[in-house]
């Protein structure tokens, strides 16, 4: 008897971290990348669960077994963007080359997914979810200053980057930049997404704003 019940409980544990677990997270993932894609497309008001359902091919009973809702959804959506685009971002970190070609295999890694950041689909969540919507904002500020710190850490080494730079300070300043003008608002009257507002902001870091004449002139005033 007592060799049939433990017989029992391994059959339910095999179970549970078995076919029927992989089938379940196979699904999640499924229900996430169409989540995703619906959601950069046509915005947060119009991901529906009754069209997710029918896209998938799934009923909507299933959907809600693996997600309370769609709120849920879109929150677990947002991370998984977040952490893809971290991803990219760390292996081109990794590859240690130099600093301005980092930059600028970063800047191409990460462009196609930015791009699906349009300021229609940033305002549309800033209006129908604002807790959403501050996810994007959390995650950035979670992310951006790590890697940016890291990569002007590069650029000093390598006497690319001035070594008098505080560069944790360097980091948050330009994730408060880049917060202020990727707001759908901003966007909208400056007519740019948030790809076109980013590489302003770089271009403005890399290049500066004075000449060379104007350089000497800053040295002359305010120098110490």
């Amino acid at each position: 008897m007592e060799m049939t019940t433990t017989a029992k409980k391994s059959g339910k544990a095999k179970t549970r971290s078995g076919t029927p677990a992989a089938a379940d997270e196979a699904a999640r993932a499924r229900i996430l990348e169409q989540v995703e894609r619906e959601l950069f497309l046509h915005g947060y008001s119009a991901l529906t669960m009754d069209a997710l359902a029918h896209e998938l091919g799934m009923s909507k009973k299933t959907l809600y077994r693996h997600f309370p809702g769609k709120d849920e959804m879109v929150d677990a959506a947002i991370e998984k963007f977040a952490a893809s685009l971290r991803a990219e971002v760390e292996a081109r970190l990794r590859e240690e080359r130099p600093f301005v070609q980092t930059v600028a295999d970063i800047l191409a890694a990460a462009a196609p997914r930015i791009a699906r950041l349009s300021e229609h689909v940033l305002r549309d969540l800033q209006r129908f979810a604002p807790e959403l919507h501050r996810k994007f904002e959390d995650l950035r500020g979670k992310h951006f200053p790590a890697v940016w710190s890291a990569l002007l850490r590069r650029g000093v080494a390598e006497g690319a980057v001035r070594a008098d730079i505080d560069t944790d300070f360097a980091a948050h300043v330009m994730l408060s930049v880049l917060r202020s003008f990727t707001q759908p608002d901003v966007l909208a009257a400056w007519g740019l997404s948030p790809g076109q507002a980013i590489a302003r902001l770089l271009d403005l870091v890399m290049n500066g704003l004075l000449t060379t004449k104007g350089r000497k002139s800053y040295e002359k005033h305010f120098g110490q």
